[in-house]
C-alpha cells in the first residue's frame, strides 16, 4: 500500500460520521458489523471512483 492510498483511506476515516465511530465500539456484534460494512463501502467507493473529496461528491 503506497502513501497516497493510505492518505485516501485516512481521509475517509477522518470524515466518517459520528454514528459509525460510535457503532464501531459497540458491544453488539450486529451493530459493529453494520458500521464496519458501511465504512468499508465508503473506502471502496473512494478507491473505486478516485474521488478523494467529501462523501457524496461524485
Amino acid at each position: 500500500m503506497d502513501d497516497e492510498m493510505k492518505a485516501i483511506i485516512l481521509g475517509v476515516i477522518e470524515r466518517a460520521p459520528q454514528w459509525i465511530r460510535h457503532d464501531l465500539a459497540a458491544k453488539d456484534a450486529a451493530t459493529r458489523a453494520r458500521a464496519e460494512e458501511t465504512l468499508a463501502a465508503m473506502i471502496a467507493d473512494v478507491l473505486g471512483n478516485g474521488n478523494a473529496g467529501s462523501p457524496g461528491n461524485s
